[in-house]
C-alpha cells in the first residue's frame, strides 16, 4: 500500500487543518524580522484551525502545543547569539513595575502572589512569558466531542503525596481553595477497577504485533506465555519477578543501597540478576515517564525508590532484596484536577486578577473560561503578558548598589522594554545566563547543568472507548513503539464538570513519548530528545498516533479514521527539571550542588522555577518562588 493510500485509510485526509502550512514554520531564525515570532504564529495556528477557530481561547488549539512553534525562535535566536543583529534600541514602554517575573509558569505566578502579599497588596507587577497561554508546564488542554467538554492536562499531571509538601506550599493550596481531601470522591478510584493493563509487543521490535492483557494482575507465567517472546526470555523475566531473592545477600542494606546507585537498572538485571541481556527490550521503556531516558541512563536504587505511578508495572529483581525504605505507606496517586495542575495555575490568576477567571472555588474554577482579554489591562495593578518573549533582565548600574532592572522582551516582532524595581526569573535555568550576562561564570556553569527532560504529552479525543472495555484494558505499555504508554485518562469529576464514564461516551486518550538515545549519557539523550522533539512535525506524530492506536486496538475494531475526533501533541522540548542521578552525576555538599550554586541572588534579580530545586514538581516550584521572593521583600 503507498503512504498515501495508507494516510487516507488512517483518516489523515480527514483533518481540514492546513497543516503543511504550520509545518513549513521555520526551527531557528537569526533576525527579528523572520515571519515565525510568537506574534505572528500565534495569528498563523488561528488562520489555520478556520474562521471558527478559537484563537482568542489557547487551551482548545490542538495539534502542536506546549512547545508550539513560533513560542521558542526567540530564544533561540538569543542563545545562538544572532538576535542582537538587526534588533537596534528597545522601545521604551516608559512602565515600571515594584516587580517583573520572567515565566508565567507556576512558579512565576507563585512569585506574583507572594510578592503581592508579603510586600505589597497594592503593587505592581508584570508577569511576561514567551507562550500564548499562561502557566507554564501546568497546561489546559480542552476538546469537544459530540457538543461535550473534554479536559486534560497538557503538562503537569498532579499533586503528588501533598500531604509531604510544605507548610508554604499547603498553605498556598488553602489559600487558593484547594482541598486536597475532595478529590477522594471527585477521583473515581472504581470505575477501572475491572479493567487491567496490556502490554503491546510489537512487530518491529518483538517479532509479531500482539495485544496481551494482565500485565502485572495475571501470574507472571501465564501472562508471558500468552507473548511473542521466547520461552527462554519469558523464563526470565517471570524468574525475575517471582523467585524474590536477595542478590546482594552478602552486604549491609546501606551497602546494598550504595552498589545500586552506582550501576543502571539494566545492568543490575544482567550483571547482579543474571539475567539474559535479551530481556532487556521487555524492561527498556520502564523508566521512560519519570526520568525520560530508558534502563541503560537511570540507577537500579532511583528505580527502586520511584516505582510506577499509574500502577502499569513495578519493576523486577527487588522484592527480596531487603533495602528498606518502603515501610511507609504512600498517598493514592488521586490529586488530579480535570485538567492537571492547569486549574491550581488558573487559580493562582484569578487571585491576582479576580476577573480574568470568573468564580470564587476550587470546584468552579473547572468549568470556567478563562478571559485572556483581562491578563494584560493597563487598569490593573499585575499583568500578565504572553507571547511576549524576555531577551535581558539587567542592573540600571552596577548590581551591588542599582535600584532598577530593566527588563527587554520581544512582543509582536519589537523589542520593547519595561523597569521593575527587583526581578524573579522564574524561566528555565538555561536561558538564565543569555538574559543576564553578568551573572559570575560560576553562576553561569551551575545554571547551564541543568538540562531538562524533552517528552511528548500526546491527548487524542476518540469518540466513544467501547475498545477499551471490550479488551478489558484502560492502559497499555508499549516498550517498542512510538509512544511507550497509553491510557484512558484520570476519572475525575469536579464541580460542573462530569468525566465520561460510560464506554460509548466520548473519552481522552493520554499517549507518552519520550525520544531519548539509549547508551549516550543521561543529559546527552535529552540533548538529542529536545533536537528530534523540535525538528518534528506534526504530520510525523500524527501518523504515528494513528497508526499506533490501530495496531494495538485493532483486535477490538478500532478504526483511526472513524474513532479520533482531535489530536493534541504536546510537546515539551525543555520538560521536566533535571534531578540527580547517582549513575552519572558526582556527589556534592549540600552547598555545592548546581542548583543551589545556580539560584543565588543577583542583587534586585532572583531565579525561581522548580529548576532551582533540581526537582521536577509543583511543590518545588512554589517553594522557589516563595525563597525568590523573600530574597527581595527583605530590601524592600
Amino acid at each position: 500500500m503507498s503512504e498515501g493510500n495508507r494516510d487516507r485509510q488512517l483518516g489523515m485526509g480527514r483533518r481540514i487543518t492546513r497543516r503543511d502550512f504550520l509545518n513549513g514554520v521555520a526551527v531557528g531564525i537569526g533576525a527579528l524580522g523572520s515571519a515565525s515570532l510568537p506574534g505572528l504564529a500565534s495569528g498563523m495556528r488561528a488562520l489555520a484551525a478556520g474562521a471558527d477557530s478559537p484563537k482568542d481561547y489557547p487551551p482548545a488549539l490542538t495539534e502542536l502545543r506546549g512547545s508550539a512553534p513560533g513560542s521558542f525562535d526567540v530564544a533561540h535566536a538569543l542563545r545562538d547569539g544572532t538576535l542582537w543583529d538587526t534588533a537596534g534600541s528597545p522601545a521604551d514602554t516608559h512602565e515600571t513595575y515594584d516587580l517583573v517575573v520572567v515565566g508565567g509558569g507556576i512558579s512565576g505566578l507563585a512569585a506574583a502572589y507572594f510578592y503581592r502579599k508579603h510586600a505589597d497588596k497594592d503593587a505592581r507587577i508584570l508577569i511576561l512569558d514567551n507562550n500564548d497561554d499562561f502557566g507554564g508546564h501546568a497546561r489546559r488542554n480542552e476538546f469537544r466531542v459530540g457538543g461535550r467538554l473534554l479536559l486534560s492536562n497538557g503538562g503537569t499531571q498532579s499533586m503528588e503525596s501533598p500531604s509531604d509538601y510544605s507548610e508554604v506550599a499547603k498553605d498556598v493550596l488553602k489559600d487558593l481553595g484547594v482541598q486536597t481531601k475532595t478529590f477522594y470522591k471527585a477521583y473515581d478510584q472504581k470505575l477501572y477497577g475491572h479493567l487491567n493493563t496490556a502490554c503491546f509487543f510489537d512487530q518491529e521490535t518483538f517479532g509479531e504485533d500482539r495485544l496481551v492483557s494482565g500485565m502485572g494482575s495475571t501470574p507472571w507465567p501465564e501472562f508471558l506465555k500468552k507473548s511473542p517472546l521466547p520461552a527462554r526470555q519469558q523464563l526470565e523475566i517471570a524468574r525475575l519477578y517471582d523467585e524474590k531473592r536477595d542478590y546482594l545477600s552478602g552486604l549491609s542494606k546501606e551497602d546494598k543501597q550504595s552498589r545500586l546507585a552506582k550501576i543502571s537498572y539494566a545492568d543490575f538485571l544482567t550483571q547482579i540478576c543474571k539475567a539474559d541481556p535479551a530481556i532487556l527490550p521487555f524492561f527498556q521503556t520502564y523508566s521512560h515517564d519519570l526520568f525520560a531516558v530508558g534502563i541503560d541512563a537511570v540507577s537500579a536504587l532511583a528505580c527502586y525508590r520511584n516505582p510506577d505511578d499509574y500502577g502499569a508495572y513495578r519493576y523486577a529483581g527487588f522484592d527480596g532484596m531487603q533495602l528498606g525504605g518502603d515501610e511507609e505507606k504512600e498517598e493514592p496517586y488521586i490529586f488530579h484536577f480535570p485538567d492537571g495542575n492547569a486549574s491550581i495555575a488558573r487559580l493562582l490568576v484569578r487571585s491576582l486578577i479576580p476577573e480574568a477567571v470568573p468564580g470564587h472555588t476550587m470546584e468552579d474554577v473547572v468549568a470556567a473560561r478563562a478571559d485572556y482579554g483581562k491578563l494584560d489591562q493597563s487598569s490593573s495593578s499585575i499583568r500578565i503578558r504572553l507571547n511576549s518573549t524576555a531577551v535581558r533582565a539587567q542592573h540600571s548600574g552596577h548590581a551591588e548598589e542599582a535600584k532598577e532592572v530593566e527588563v527587554t522582551y520581544v512582543q509582536e516582532r519589537k523589542l520593547m522594554k519595561v523597569t521593575g524595581k527587583c526581578c524573579v526569573l522564574a524561566c528555565y535555568n538555561s536561558m538564565v545566563p543569555y538574559l543576564c550576562p553578568e551573572l559570575p561564570d560560576k553562576q553561569k556553569e551551575a545554571l547551564h547543568y541543568c538540562v531538562k527532560e524533552p517528552f511528548i504529552y500526546t491527548h487524542v479525543a476518540i469518540r466513544n472507548w467501547r475498545a477499551f472495555h471490550k479488551l478489558g484494558i484502560r492502559q497499555i505499555v508499549s516498550p517498542g513503539s512510538y509512544h511507550s504508554f497509553t491510557m484512558l485518562d484520570f476519572p475525575v469529576s469536579l464541580g460542573a464538570y462530569e468525566f465520561p464514564n460510560k464506554p460509548e461516551e466520548p473519552m481522552v486518550l493520554f499517549m507518552l513519548r519520550t525520544p531519548c538515545r539509549p547508551g549516550l549519557p543521561r543529559r546527552d539523550q535529552y540533548r538529542m530528545g529536545r533536537f528530534e522533539l523540535i525538528g518534528t512535525p506534526f504530520s510525523e506524530f500524527e501518523r504515528n498516533i494513528r497508526e499506533q492506536l490501530n495496531r494495538m486496538l485493532d483486535p477490538a475494531g478500532f478504526d483511526s479514521a472513524r474513532d479520533i475526533a482531535a489530536i493534541t501533541v504536546n510537546r515539551w522540548a525543555h520538560g521536566y527539571a533535571y534531578e540527580y542521578d547517582s549513575l552519572f552525576d558526582p556527589h556534592w555538599a549540600p552547598e555545592e550542588r548546581p542548583c543551589v550554586v545556580a539560584r543565588k541572588q543577583f542583587g534586585r534579580i532572583s531565579i525561581a522555577n522548580s529548576d532551582a530545586a533540581a526537582s521536577a514538581y509543583t511543590n518545588a516550584a512554589i517553594d522557589q518562588a516563595y525563597r525568590a521572593v523573600q530574597e527581595q521583600v527583605k530590601g524592600v
